[in-house]
């Protein structure tokens, strides 16, 4: 069992040795922070965490490094949040400041973080399986193009072009356009894909120039659909992994690989539980399952629509976790509450 003291010597050797990246020793604990004892106490309290697999030995020194075992201990009952800096918070306003819509907004957000944490950070789409398609629009592009707008309740906007086979006129475009609105305005987004492949399957054989019309914009608001039900993750940052490789244990591969992929670092997002702030972190280790043992992730829940999911950062092991929960969390705070204003403004 480790004393209080010794969970104390533990959060000196985890602070130390994010910012210094050296093994820590008793001396320099004695030094740096205030214990009120000599280093062979400190020493003997090093000991108790070492048997307990809080810490060890990189090597023959006499420095200690936090375990991941370690890293949890310290981030579960030891960390303290560092509240963000007035210039930290305005840098976050600025980068979120007049969005053009979700998607922009979600890609400012990545940037924002990135910029905070020096990590790769990433924020998960939130379900729009639920989501009811508000408004369906179609833009002639000229020759056989037209854009195809889709709008959901939750801000979801998507332009798609479809190329139909001939030309349309202003009133056969506006024909298309109620055709298709019908089918699919007003409805959820899953029951909006489902309509849309029920009116494919059954509404369009014998064709006249607006059946074929309607039936490609049709075909291309139904994949829209079943995209905006599908989850995913943007992301920003990855080069900071290249820049912090000797934080690594091991090669950064499998983390490239993850980041390219996408679906393991969603499975783990997803899979990742909060505590009653919200916040959630998995430590080095406890990622072997999906690959990344080398690596943590620290997140946080946001809402849009009562509808939540997740924005995180993806480093080393060796993270300043305090200063990232915390820029995570503002972060995911900020990032609700302009979807919030934007939901009520509707």
């Amino acid at each position: 069992m480790v004393s209080e003291r010794g969970l104390e010597v533990l959060r000196a050797i985890v602070q130390d040795y994010v910012e210094t990246h050296e093994p820590v020793g008793s001396k320099a604990i004695v030094e740096r922070h205030a214990f009120g004892v000599s280093a062979a106490t400190i020493r003997n309290d090093m000991a108790q965490l070492e048997d307990e697999e809080l810490i060890s030995a990189p090597h023959t020194s006499s420095g200690r490094v936090p375990t991941d075992k370690g890293y949890r201990v310290f981030v579960d009952h030891l960390a303290t949040l560092r509240p963000l800096s007035s210039a930290q918070r305005a840098a976050i306003a600025a980068f979120l400041d007049t969005p053009g819509d979700l998607d922009d907004l979600l890609s400012r957000t990545v940037r924002a973080l990135t910029q905070l944490t020096g990590q790769v950070a990433l924020v998960q789409y939130p379900s729009f399986a639920r989501a009811t398609v508000t408004h369906l629009e179609l833009v002639a592009l000229g020759g056989v193009r037209v854009l195809v707008i889709l709008v959901t309740d939750i801000g979801r906007v998507s332009q798609r072009i479809a190329f139909v086979r001939e030309e349309l006129d202003e009133t056969e475009l506006a024909l298309v356009r109620a055709r298709v609105a019908t089918i699919v305005a007003g409805w959820p987004v899953r029951d909006g894909a489902q309509r849309a492949a029920d009116a494919l399957a059954r509404d369009f054989v014998a064709a006249s120039r607006t059946d074929v019309a309607a039936s490609a914009v049709l075909r291309v608001v139904e994949e829209e659909l079943e995209d905006f039900r599908q989850d995913r993750l943007v992301m920003a940052g990855a080069a900071n992994l290249a820049r912090r490789e000797s934080d690594f244990r091991g090669s950064i591969y499998p983390l490239l690989e993850a980041i390219e992929e996408q679906v393991t670092l969603l499975r783990l997002m997803s899979e990742m539980q909060t505590d009653e702030h919200r916040l959630a972190a998995s430590i080095g280790r406890e990622n072997e399952p999906f690959g990344l043992a080398e690596a943590s992730v620290v997140a946080s829940d946001y809402d849009t629509a009562g509808t939540p999911a997740r924005i995180g950062v993806l480093g080393p092991t060796r993270m300043d976790y305090p200063t990232n929960l915390a820029a995570v969390r503002a972060v995911a705070h900020y990032l609700t509450r302009l979807l919030d204003e934007d939901e009520s403004s509707r």
